[in-house]
């Protein structure tokens, strides 16, 4: 019988496979795609090893994030997705998306490792990030805004 360090590098094995055939609408069809393949799995188990394996929540589902891109692809693929970018304060910018694609933005925002970004916070329809000044904020809000217009 595998220990339990096996069954869930086996278990996120099968899941990574499961996403590559495509999104999962929930987290219920993943458990049960991984039950019917014989592994242990409920939906807490299933929600940990998504957040391990970088998968994130899209309008489609949960899909594996593509870590293969270049550093300005990340943010072309998510232009169609902002819907507004504010500044807040001199250090916080509020980006609106559309709903469902905060955590997608945020995710590309990381990927980016842009130098004018500390971090972010992606919720449902808002990504917060912050800055570490007033001006490297508006260079921020320039780069984003020139990245999604090519």
């Amino acid at each position: 019988m595998p220990n339990s360090t096996e069954e869930q590098s086996a278990r996120r094995d099968a899941l990574r496979q499961q996403l590559h055939k495509g999104p999962a609408p929930t987290q219920q069809f993943l458990v049960n795609a991984l039950i019917q393949q014989g592994h242990i799995a409920t939906q807490s188990s299933v929600s940990r090893d998504l957040r391990e394996i970088g998968a994130i929540k899209t309008a489609s589902g949960y899909e594996l994030a593509d870590a293969e891109e270049s550093n300005d692809s990340h943010m072309a693929d998510i232009a169609g997705l902002l819907r507004k970018i504010s500044p807040a304060g001199p250090n916080l910018l509020v980006i609106r998306t559309a709903v469902g694609a905060a955590q997608r933005v945020a995710l590309a925002l990381d990927r980016s490792a842009w130098p004018e970004m500390i971090g972010n916070i992606g919720g449902d329809d808002t990504v917060f990030v912050a800055t570490d000044s007033s001006h490297t904020q508006k260079q921020l809000i320039a780069r984003i805004e020139r990245t999604a217009r090519a």
